[in-house]
């Protein structure tokens, strides 16, 4: 087995403290991955937090992972050692239903295996991207493009796939009005990728303190929630909205910004239930609908398409004795726009 550096937290309450953890040794279709950066997802504080539900502590969180292969299985054919490769949001899946079958693993009928806060198929439980290591079977790993570097690479691994997913299976692109809702971690993605695949980017943000920064991703217009008059003056304009809120917002009033056969799609996840008129629905056969990160073969090619368009998160690099201090600070919205970990330092 080998041992990883990493930092681990033991309660809802606790602060991250140095740890050490075992990683499996490797299987046939495994490979070895030394972690170089991990991004730091608002779904990890959710987590660290205990505010989904129950946690197996101590836990190590991270699922924005960009590192290179250093080992690999005796029947691995896709890597090879040297290799820059990343991990997302899952590990692990059935493989046979028809959800992984169709490559949407994220949607496996018997359930994917997370990262971390999981159990794997060795009953142990799975430890995130906080750590100097991390072992997963070829399938659910990713090549990352000579051109994206590993720093950046990493929070495409949960915040870029996140977005480029619902803009992708609804269609965003040339003649279609985009929003984004927020303009945080995924908000930041959201804007740059529906800008690159030809859509008209609108960004719906509480304040207009962050306008410079959107136009700048792309975003052609950008309005202030906070203003009751944003909602009179865009009732019934966008094809599509993406939430990129984990907070509680009224739904209702979002809905009404959508067009005929307009759909408002949530990929934030607060942990408060949302509630919705059904009438901000049935009045113009809106849908709202959700969506949950991509299978690998979608994730792939979305870290194609940011290759080939430049796309990349703006993050600011942290040490792992930080990682306290940026929980607070993205609790607070203070940051532009994604925390990395830089692993040498764990």
């Amino acid at each position: 087995m080998t041992t990883a550096k990493a930092r681990a937290v033991d309660g809802p309450d606790k602060p991250f403290r140095v740890a050490e953890i075992k990683r499996r040794d490797l299987d046939l279709h495994d490979i070895l991955i030394e972690i170089k950066y991990a991004g730091i997802c608002h779904s990890d504080i959710h987590t660290a937090h205990g505010e989904w539900g129950a946690v197996n502590y101590p836990l190590v969180p991270g699922h924005e992972i960009a590192g290179v292969v250093t080992d690999v299985g005796a029947e691995v054919t896709k890597y090879k050692v040297g290799d820059r490769v990343g991990v997302g949001c899952m590990v692990d899946s059935c493989g046979k239903c028809d959800n992984c079958i169709k490559g949407e693993e994220q949607y496996c009928l018997k359930g994917n295996v997370p990262t971390y806060a999981g159990v794997d198929k060795y009953g142990e439980p799975t430890q995130g991207g906080y750590s100097t290591h991390i072992v997963v079977t070829e399938d659910f790993v990713v090549r990352i493009p000579d051109n994206i570097e590993l720093d950046v690479a990493a929070p495409l691994l949960c915040a870029g796939i996140t977005t480029y997913s619902p803009l992708n299976h609804w269609g965003a692109g040339p003649g279609k009005k985009v929003a984004v809702v927020g303009l945080g971690g995924l908000g930041h993605m959201a804007v740059k990728i529906a800008h690159a695949m030809g859509a008209e980017v609108t960004v719906l943000s509480q304040t207009l303190n962050k306008k410079e920064d959107g136009l700048q991703f792309g975003a052609d217009n950008y309005y202030a929630t906070s203003d009751s008059e944003t909602f009179n003056k865009l009732a019934g304009t966008f094809d599509l909205i993406i939430n990129t809120v984990s907070a509680k917002i009224d739904i209702s009033a979002y809905l009404s910004l959508l067009t005929l056969d307009g759909t408002l799609v949530n990929v934030g996840a607060p942990a408060e239930p949302l509630a919705v008129n059904v009438f901000s629905l049935i009045g113009h056969r809106r849908s709202f609908a959700g969506s949950m990160i991509g299978g690998i073969r979608e994730t792939q090619e979305m870290l194609e398409f940011c290759a080939k368009h430049n796309i990349a998160p703006n993050i600011e690099i942290i040490s792992a004795d930080q990682i306290d201090e940026a929980y607070e600070r993205v609790l607070a919205s203070d940051v532009k726009y994604r925390f990395v970990i830089d692993i040498s330092t764990m």
